[in-house]
């Protein structure tokens, strides 16, 4: 179907973007950075995400966003509840340690089990404690509505911002130090 002169196409006239080009696109909105945690059986799990937002102050509500084929969100699912930990700026450290796949991520950093039952991250900006609300699937992705039990704001430093597939915002566009292959490569990690 062509669409009429002066009319918008119609969106069935091209295929959508193709990934790169939609990486390139997004990689320009400037986010903050945080942990997802939960305890499941005891043991403590999390994800790096940078798709975190307020979604209503009555009722408080949050959302992240986690993909459904991750090993970490479907265990946090199960328990239920979940601490948001708003990454510092000095934190990269433990967002590459929770942006990977691999090794243990809570070896050798220091946590407290929050009254809610999640490890609450040292050195944050805010903890969000919720619990897990509606789900809905989209694409690879499920989108998570969390009911907020409680918020914390333990830290005043600068916040951590993922920019161009890095971290801070000195990159530019056409800036040579990241190539097509690096980019966003944390953000396609992350669960």
């Amino acid at each position: 179907m062509t669409a009429e002169p002066g009319l918008p196409p119609d969106s069935r006239d091209r295929p959508p973007p193709a990934p790169n080009e939609v990486r390139r696109a997004l990689g320009a909105f400037a986010s903050g950075v945080t942990v997802i945690t939960a305890l499941h059986g005891g043991e403590p799990v999390g994800f790096a995400c940078q798709s975190f937002a307020s979604v209503s102050l009555e009722p408080p509500l949050v959302l992240f966003c986690a993909d459904h084929r991750g090993r970490t969100w479907p265990r946090i699912r199960a328990a239920g509840r979940f601490c948001v930990n708003v990454l510092a700026h000095d934190q990269e450290d433990v967002v590459r340690r929770f942006g990977s796949s691999t090794g243990a991520k809570f070896d050798g950093l220091e946590w407290d089990r929050s009254r809610w039952g999640a490890p609450a991250l040292r050195g944050v900006l805010t903890r969000v404690h919720a619990e897990v609300g509606d789900v809905h699937p989209a694409g690879d992705h499920d989108v998570v509505i969390g009911r907020v039990l409680e918020v914390e704001v333990p830290g005043d430093q600068e916040p951590m911002i993922f920019f161009r597939s890095g971290f801070g915002l000195g990159r530019r566009a056409g800036d040579d130090t990241v190539s097509e292959a690096e980019l966003w490569a944390w953000g396609d990690r992350w669960e």
